[in-house]
Formats: C-alpha cells, sequence, structure tokens
C-alpha cells in the first residue's frame, strides 16, 4: 500500500512539474472588419504581453513577400494597457518598407516574413526600454500590392506597346509616329478598388518615357519602392487619374503643353512625356493636425 501511494504521489508531481512547464497562452485578441477597411481589434485591458508573437488574421493570395524587396503596408497601432489607439495609415496613406529585419525591426520582421500580398496580420509586442515606445502593442497589418492587378484593357490603336519584366517594371517601344496634341489617359489593366478623388493623395508605382525614343527618365521601380503624394501636385496627373481605380495601371500622355515639373527641365523641354502607372492607393488628404494618421509603419517594439 505504501509503495502505492509513493507511486501516486510521484505520479501527481510529475504532472503537476509538467503542467507548470507549459507556455502560457497567449492573450485573446479578436480582430474582425472587412479587407481594405481598418479593423476592429477587442480585448481585455489591461493586455499582459509578456513575449513576441504574432498570428494569420487571413492568409494571403497574392505574391510571395520577397526578402530584401519592397512591401506595402497598411496598420493599426494601439496601446496594449488600454487600447487607445497610437496611430494608423487608414485614414492616411499605406507605407512602404522594404522586408529586412535592420529596416522592421525584428518582431515586425518575423511577423511579415514568409507572407502574401492580401494577408491581414496581428502582432503583439511587449513593452522594451530599447524600442520607441515603453508600452504593450497590438498592432493589425494589411499587406497591399506593389504592382496594379487588374483585367488587361486593350489599348487604343497608335499607342506605344508597353511590356512588363517579371517584378512589373515596364519597358516602352515608341511607336515611331507623331505624338497626340491632347493629353491621353489609356488604361492597361482595369482594377476594382476605390476611385481617385479630386484632391486625394495617392500612391503608385510610375515610370516616365519620352514618346519618341521610348527613353525612361524616372521610375520608382529602380527600387521597387512606391511613392505617396497629393494629386494636385501634378496637374497633368490630376486631370487623368480621377475616377480611375485603385488596382488599375494607366498610361498617361502629356504633350507639352501641359504643366508637368519634368517637361520643364532642358532635357525634356518640348518633349511628349508618357507615363506608365500603377495605381496602389488613394486616400482623402488627412485633417491638419491629425496625427494618428501618421504613415510611419511601427518598428518591431
Amino acid at each position: 500500500m505504501r509503495r502505492l501511494v509513493a507511486a501516486c504521489a510521484a505520479a501527481a508531481m510529475l504532472l503537476l512539474a509538467a503542467c507548470s512547464a507549459q507556455e502560457p497562452e497567449p492573450p485573446e485578441v479578436v480582430v474582425t472588419g472587412d479587407a481594405g477597411t481598418a479593423p476592429t481589434v477587442t480585448y481585455r485591458t489591461p493586455l499582459s504581453i509578456t513575449e513576441p508573437s504574432h498570428e494569420v488574421v487571413w492568409p494571403g493570395t497574392g505574391p510571395d513577400l520577397v526578402e530584401g524587396r519592397p512591401v506595402l503596408l497598411d496598420f493599426w497601432l494601439e496601446d496594449a494597457a488600454d487600447a487607445s489607439l497610437v496611430k494608423e495609415s487608414y485614414t492616411s496613406s499605406p507605407t512602404p518598407r522594404l522586408l529586412t529585419e535592420e529596416d522592421l525591426g525584428k518582431d515586425l520582421y518575423a511577423t511579415l516574413s514568409g507572407q502574401k500580398v492580401g494577408a491581414r496580420l496581428l502582432q503583439l509586442s511587449p513593452a522594451s526600454d530599447a524600442s520607441a515606445s515603453s508600452y504593450p502593442t497590438v498592432t493589425v497589418l494589411d499587406v497591399l500590392p506593389i504592382r496594379a492587378a487588374g483585367e488587361p484593357v486593350a489599348p487604343r490603336e497608335g499607342m506605344p506597346a508597353v511590356t512588363l519584366d517579371d517584378d512589373g517594371a515596364p519597358s516602352l517601344a515608341p511607336t515611331g509616329t507623331e505624338p497626340p496634341s491632347d493629353l491621353v489617359v489609356q488604361p492597361l489593366l482595369r482594377g476594382t478598388g476605390a476611385q481617385v478623388a479630386e484632391g486625394d493623395v495617392i500612391t503608385v508605382q510610375y515610370t516616365g518615357f519620352v514618346w519618341s525614343t521610348g527613353e525612361a527618365f524616372d521610375s520608382t521601380w529602380t527600387n521597387g519602392s512606391p511613392n505617396t503624394f497629393p494629386l494636385d501636385d501634378v496637374p497633368a496627373w490630376s486631370e487623368a487619374l480621377v475616377e480611375q481605380t485603385v488596382g488599375s495601371q494607366v498610361m498617361v500622355v502629356v504633350p507639352p503643353s501641359y504643366a508637368l515639373g519634368a517637361t520643364q527641365s532642358e532635357e525634356l523641354q518640348g518633349q511628349t512625356i508618357v507615363f506608365v502607372i500603377d495605381l496602389l492607393a488613394t486616400r482623402a488628404p488627412a485633417a491638419d493636425g491629425d496625427d494618428t494618421g501618421a504613415t510611419d509603419a511601427p518598428e518591431g517594439e
């Protein structure tokens, strides 16, 4: 009998030791909301986060993210102590970053590595004296495309042929004909996203070419990182891109009579310019003093 009691006691101690050795369950955080919209994040506060963790809210269905290459992110970051919003990008513009630990920080790099475009991800990070914040954070990230992905549109006759490389960067074959005298707007791919409105802030990939030679003179594809700026900064684009949809690729032929900084340079004076523009995002401009819309993506807190 004593041996049986001793054996049971030993087994109970082993069971308790095994239970105590188990790692604690990660805190419960529920993320709701549709793609393309700001998420709703629900959890009990203060949320205790002792170790960094991440999970996939939904997987992406687009291209794989590539080490060392740009990624485009929308994000929503809260202070886990009281669920207060710290900063977000959904009311301003998405942010481009490089998929490297050096650029993203350890936590964010781990969250994004191995993911695909279209994913929504949840990242939990504890407070750290080594980071920009001294509080635990809950971050939701949406991985956006960095190239157009709409349905092909047949170009009108007489327009230059556009060829895309594997990354999406365009090249232009000159027609050898006289350029049009008016502004020409020709969608090459038609997306299904939001329409550009007057005064919007747009996020794009683009290359500018000389009509007569097909030579590129300016391109975001040099490093593959999209640019964001107010549509009104480029008057010809402001006229050409209004009502175009996110996900579209648009050819814009700009005669020298249009106001455009590039055509005022000595090298391009009097030239007709062809832009091939991938429209990745469009947002209304942020209200003055609205600092929650800052587009600096979160570091790996």
